[in-house]
C-alpha cells in the first residue's frame, strides 16, 4: 500500500440532525479542529442486546466518521453501575442490586462480569474503545458536588435524606423532548408524593435503606445517586462547559437526557450544543421485546452470523432511521457484504504482479465514488449512501478487472478507497470473533495460490479427474473458482 496523505485540515461543511433544535444544523466546533462526543453507555446487569449495537456502531461511525474529516475526537461514554432503578424512574429497585441477589454476586462483580461482556461484543463488532470509559461508581464525589452546586442555587431540595430536583424552579424542563410540564402525567403512588413537593421531581440522592449494599456517605447521609446525574457530572468533568456533542439512544430523550440538561444548566453550566439520538430496531416487523420472545442479545445474533456481516447491517440503515433485523435481511447483508470484500480481495491479490501505472479513466470513476461517499456522510452521517458509493466503486472495478489487467497506481486508490472508507470510516473488513470468525484474508490467499497450482498441474497432466474434483471440494465451502482469458480467479 502507498503511504498515506498528509492529515487533512477539518472539514468546515459537515452537517448533522439536532435534536434540541429539531433541524439539520452545520457542525461548528466548541474548539477549533476538535471535538468532543458524549455518549450514554449500557447500564451493566446483564449481555448487552441489539439495541445496544445500534447505538454503539451508529455513534463509532460519527466518531471515525469526524476523524476521517480531520478532527481530533475525544469522545467519552460511561458505563451505568449503580442508581439505575428498574422502572426508569425513582422507584423500585436498582438493576444492578436485583442482578446481584438473583445470580447470588457482590454488585461491583456483577458491574465487572457483565461490563467486560460488553466490552467483548463490542471488539467483536470492530467498535473502537472510548477516549475515556468513566463508571459511576468512581465519580460519588463529583455527583455530590454537583448537587450541592443545586441545592445552593435554589433549584433542588432535601427530604428525608434524599435530594431532589425542583422542575418547578427550572422553566426551560422539556426543551429537549418537547413536553411541557404540565402536559407531564402526575404519579399516582402517595409515597412519591409525601416525600417530593412535586411529583414531576427526579432524585438526585436516594436515601439508603438498611440492608441496601452500594452506598456512600453524604451531606444528606447515607445513599446513592439517582440515574440521571452521573452523566451531567462525568461529561463535564471530562469534556468541559459547552462541549459539542451528546448522543443516545431515543428511548433516552426523555427522561434521562433532559434530567441531564437541567441539572448542569440550573447548576450554572453551559452543557452539550449539539443533541444526537439514534432509532430503535426491530425484528420480524416488532420492537424487540422479550414478552414477545423476540428479544436478543448481541451474543446471540453472533453464535449465527459474521460479526462483520452485523456491522454492515447496521451501518446499511441511517442512524435515524429503524432497522429491521430478520432472515432477509442477514441474508441481504451477507450478500453484499461478500460483493465489497470479494472485490477488495481481488485489488489486493492482483496488487503485487499488477504493472505500473494509472487507468485514468478508472481513477477518476474511483475519484468520484470517494467524493459520493464523503458527500453522503457530511449530510447527516448518511451510511446507506455511503455504502451505495462503495456499490458504485464495485461496479466500475469489477467491469475493469474482468476485461484485463489494471495498472498498480488504480488498484492502489481502489485500495486505498476499501481501507480507508468502508475500513476505517465504516468499521468493516476487519476480523470477527466466535463461531462465525472469518479466516485471516492473507493466510487464505496465500493457501488458494497452493490450490490454485495443484489444480493447474492436474490439468497440465491431464488428471481432469484430480482437478475437477479439487474445484468441487472448493465449491462445497463456498469458494468458487473461474476460468478466464486472464488465468483463474477464485472468490468466496
Amino acid at each position: 500500500m502507498t503511504q498515506r496523505p498528509e492529515p487533512r485540515l477539518p472539514d468546515p461543511n459537515i452537517v448533522l440532525y439536532d435534536t434540541l433544535t429539531r433541524q439539520k444544523v452545520t457542525f461548528e466546533p466548541t474548539t477549533p479542529g476538535r471535538v468532543g462526543m458524549y455518549l450514554c453507555g449500557p447500564t451493566v446487569y446483564s449481555d448487552a442486546h441489539l439495541g445496544h449495537a445500534k447505538k454503539e456502531v451508529a455513534f463509532d461511525v460519527i466518531r471515525r466518521a469526524f476523524t476521517h474529516f480531520g478532527y481530533k475526537v475525544r469522545y467519552v461514554a460511561n458505563i451505568t453501575d449503580v442508581g439505575h432503578l428498574q422502572n426508569d424512574s425513582d422507584d423500585g429497585e436498582d438493576k444492578m442490586l436485583a442482578r446481584a441477589r438473583l445470580e447470588q454476586l457482590e454488585p461491583m462483580e456483577v458491574a465487572d462480569k457483565y461490563m467486560w461482556s460488553f466490552v467483548k461484543d463490542m471488539e467483536a463488532l470492530n467498535v473502537l474503545k472510548p477516549s475515556i470509559n468513566p463508571r459511576a461508581t468512581g465519580h460519588i464525589g463529583e455527583q455530590i458536588a454537583l448537587i450541592e452546586e443545586l441545592i445552593a442555587r435554589g433549584h433542588a431540595y432535601e427530604s428525608a435524606g434524599s435530594v431532589y430536583f425542583d422542575v418547578r424552579s427550572w422553566p426551560q424542563y422539556g426543551k429537549l423532548s418537547g413536553r411541557k410540564l404540565d402536559d407531564q402525567e402526575e404519579g399516582v403512588r402517595e409515597a412519591v408524593r409525601e416525600e417530593k413537593r412535586d411529583p414531576r421531581d427526579f432524585a438526585l440522592w436516594k436515601n439508603a435503606e438498611p440492608g441496601h449494599i452500594m452506598r456512600w456517605e453524604s451531606p444528606w447521609g447515607v445513599g446513592f445517586p439517582g440515574w440521571h446525574i452521573e452523566c451531567s457530572a462525568m461529561s463535564l468533568k471530562y469534556l468541559g462547559e459547552g462541549f459539542d456533542i451528546h448522543g443516545g439512544g431515543l428511548d433516552l430523550q426523555f427522561p434521562h437526557h433532559e434530567a441531564e440538561i437541567a441539572q448542569a444548566e440550573a447548576a450554572g453550566h453551559a452543557f452539550a450544543r449539539y443533541w444526537m439520538h439514534n432509532n430503535m430496531l426491530t425484528i420480524g416487523g416488532e420492537k424487540m421485546s422479550k414478552s414477545k420472545g423476540n428479544f436478543l442479545t448481541i451474543q446471540d445474533v453472533l453464535a449465527q452470523h459474521d460479526p462483520m456481516v452485523v456491522r454492515f447491517l447496521l451501518v446499511g440503515s441511517h442512524y435515524r432511521s429503524i432497522t429491521e433485523f430478520s432472515d432477509a435481511a442477514f441474508e441481504s447483508a451477507r450478500s453484499g457484504y461478500r460483493r465489497l470484500s470479494e472485490a477488495l480481495h481481488e485489488v489486493e491479490r492482483r496488487l503485487p504482479g499488477a504493472p505500473a501505472g494509472q487507468n485514468a479513466a478508472l481513477d477518476a470513476k474511483i475519484a468520484a465514488h470517494v467524493q459520493a461517499f464523503e458527500d453522503a456522510l457530511r449530510d447527516d452521517f448518511n451510511t446507506p449512501k455511503a455504502v451505495a458509493a462503495l456499490f458504485g466503486l464495485t461496479t466500475d472495478l469489477n467491469a475493469a478487472m474482468n476485461t484485463g489487467e489494471v495498472p498498480r497506481g488504480t488498484l492502489e486508490a481502489a485500495q486505498r478507497a476499501y481501507r480507508d472508507l468502508g475500513g476505517e470510516v465504516l468499521g468493516l473488513f476487519a476480523g470477527g470473533s466466535g463461531p462465525a470468525q472469518t479466516d485471516d484474508s492473507q493466510v487464505v490467499g496465500a493457501l488458494m495460490d497452493l490450490v490454485l497450482k495443484a489444480r493447474q498441474n492436474y490439468r497440465l497432466n491431464k488428471q481432469y479427474a484430480e482437478a475437477d474434483e479439487l474445484r468441487d471440494t472448493l465449491t462445497k465451502v463456498g469458494v468458487t473458482v473461474e476460468d478466464t482469458k486472464d488465468g483463474v480467479r477464485w472468490k468466496r
